[in-house]
């Protein structure tokens, strides 16, 4: 990072699901990435987030999210939502957790039932508001069942839409709902004129920059696997769809996050 650049937080990754997380940390700081937040897909992948979250030295602080992916969702027992309300129940005052999530619906691959999906999205919406955690949400192909669930659902104060995939339309109706909008490395896809568009409407303090990692790697790095030093690629790509400076907007984002997870309470 180069003297007086903002810091860059990367919001939704999966270090857990990375061949060497620490090194993946070590390389995100030397790009100037100050935090990410893991984010856990089932029970297992949750218990890992959990225990790579805190402050390591001079590394990116990281926090966690605990949640069961849509593809997840007709996982019964302690592999469900069951099991992760009893994660909850034994650590939901942990600082280190700050979300819950990712779920939500995902009606593209649908490898679990829509209605086991839309039961398992209501669940961790109460889950995340009674731990009063910031709720993170995954959804494709999904639009309508996803805002009508949310509308009739009593939400927590921080709601946010990862790796947003729709166009303005989608883009306002997150926002009329107060959430915040997460653009991944999709921003930089040739054919992803949607999603340009939506960055576009969207007021830069209602932002966050995502990798989601190892998954969906920005151009010019397509074909390797993602990781959180790329997260600067989709602030700047972000910045020039908004017009404005990519080291603004990376401070914009970075108090976007900490307010979007309530990171203030991180030891």
């Amino acid at each position: 990072m180069t003297a007086g650049a903002a810091p860059l937080w990367d919001s939704h990754c999966h270090l857990q699901d990375l061949d060497d997380p620490a090194a993946a940390l070590s390389k995100a700081a030397q790009a100037g990435v100050a935090g990410v937040v893991t984010i856990g897909t089932d029970v297992a992948s949750s218990v890992a987030a959990l225990g790579l979250a805190g402050r390591d030295g001079a590394g990116p602080v990281v926090a966690a999210s605990v949640g069961l992916h849509p593809h997840h969702a007709s996982s019964t027992g302690d592999q469900g939502v069951v099991g992760l309300a009893a994660l909850l129940a034994a650590h939901g005052t942990t600082p280190e957790i700050v979300a819950v999530g990712e779920c939500g619906l995902d009606y593209f691959y649908e490898h679990s039932p829509r209605d086991d999906q839309r039961k398992a999205f209501e669940e961790q919406i109460e889950l995340a508001r009674l731990y009063s955690k910031t709720l993170v949400i995954h959804t494709r192909d999904a639009w309508e069942d996803t805002f009508s669930i949310l509308a009739a659902a009593d939400l927590p104060d921080r709601v946010v839409l990862h790796c947003f995939t729709g166009g303005p339309e989608e883009a306002q109706k997150c926002l009329e709902m107060g959430m915040w909008v997460s653009f991944s490395g999709i921003v930089t896809f040739a054919n992803a004129h949607m999603v340009r568009e939506a960055v576009r409407i969207c007021p830069p303090d209602r932002v966050l920059a995502e990798t989601d990692s190892p998954f969906l790697t920005p151009v010019p790095h397509r074909g390797k696997p993602n990781e959180p030093a790329h997260v600067g690629l989709v602030v700047a790509a972000v910045a020039t769809e908004m017009g404005i400076d990519r080291d603004v907007l990376a401070a914009q984002i970075a108090d976007n996050t900490e307010k979007a997870f309530g990171l203030g309470q991180l030891p």
